[in-house]
Formats: C-alpha cells, sequence, structure tokens
C-alpha cells in the first residue's frame, strides 16, 4: 500500500512504483489462446449481448466449431510428439551393441560400440566408450564385426 505524505498528500514515488510493481508480479498474461480462454470469451460476449439484437446463430456455430478444429489440432500435435519421441527411444535401444560413429568436439570422427541408452533427457543419449553422445549426433552404424574362427586343417 503506497505511504502518503501527511503534509502534501501526495504519494511517494517510490512506494507507488513498488506497489505497482508487486501487483503486476501477481498476475502473468498467457501468451497462448486455448479452450479455456476461447470459452471465457464467448460466455462473456454471450452475457453482454444486447437483448434485442442477439449474437448470430451462425457466427456462434462457427466459432465453436472453431474451438473444435483448435482441440483437435492440439491433440494430433500432442500425439505427433509422443509417437516422435517413442520412435527416438526405440532407435536409441536398438543401437545398444552395435558400432556408431559421431563427430567428437575437436570435429574428429569417433567409433566406438554403444552400450547404453539414457532417457532422462528429452533426446536419448547413448553411452559410446564410456561417454554420453545425443543421438542426434551420431552418425553412422556398423554391425559389430564377429571374431572369426580359425579353420582346422
Amino acid at each position: 500500500m503506497p505511504s502518503i505524505d501527511q503534509i502534501s498528500g501526495t504519494v511517494d514515488p517510490a512506494t507507488q512504483a513498488a506497489a505497482m510493481a508487486a501487483a503486476s508480479a501477481g498476475r502473468a498474461p498467457k501468451q497462448t489462446m486455448d479452450s479455456e480462454i476461447f470459452m471465457k470469451l464467448l460466455v462473456t460476449q454471450l452475457k453482454n449481448q444486447d437483448p434485442s439484437s442477439p449474437m448470430d446463430t451462425n457466427a456462434m456455430i462457427s466459432q465453436t466449431t472453431q474451438l473444435a478444429m483448435m482441440e483437435q489440432v492440439t491433440n494430433q500435435t500432442t500425439t505427433a510428439n509422443e509417437g516422435f519421441s517413442l520412435q527416438m527411444r526405440i532407435a536409441a535401444s536398438n543401437l545398444v551393441g552395435q558400432q556408431v560413429s559421431y563427430t567428437g568436439a575437436d570435429g574428429k570422427s569417433i567409433t566406438g560400440t554403444a552400450t547404453s541408452v539414457s532417457f532422462a533427457d528429452s533426446v536419448p543419449k547413448v553411452t559410446v566408450a564410456g561417454k554420453e553422445v545425443a543421438l542426434d549426433l551420431i552418425s553412422g552404424i556398423t554391425a559389430p564385426t564377429s571374431p572369426t574362427a580359425p579353420t582346422a586343417p
């Protein structure tokens, strides 16, 4: 609460600025429009419409259809992201035991056997020669060569 100078009746500018900053910090604006905001806008529009000139039903149906389409696109995007994440996990898991190549920080190609996979981050990490490498940095895969047994004469 801003303090008021007893003699002049003015508000201290520093106190006023602090109070305004505290009030605005409590509410952060949403940057995206979701179905909740859309429904609030529609309900507010219906509550405040002029009774002698109600909202056109075609416009209301159009807005409701747009909401349904937006929700379906959001659901499809979520499903696609989950599917892509699952594909990355499967691909990373299939690398265990394989010879993989990646480019090191020095720009040189490094090859080693993938020994394990970690799913702790959004991009799986494959352990190659004791070093964790992000799946998207792996540039090549070679099937492991099995040692050939000497043949009997």
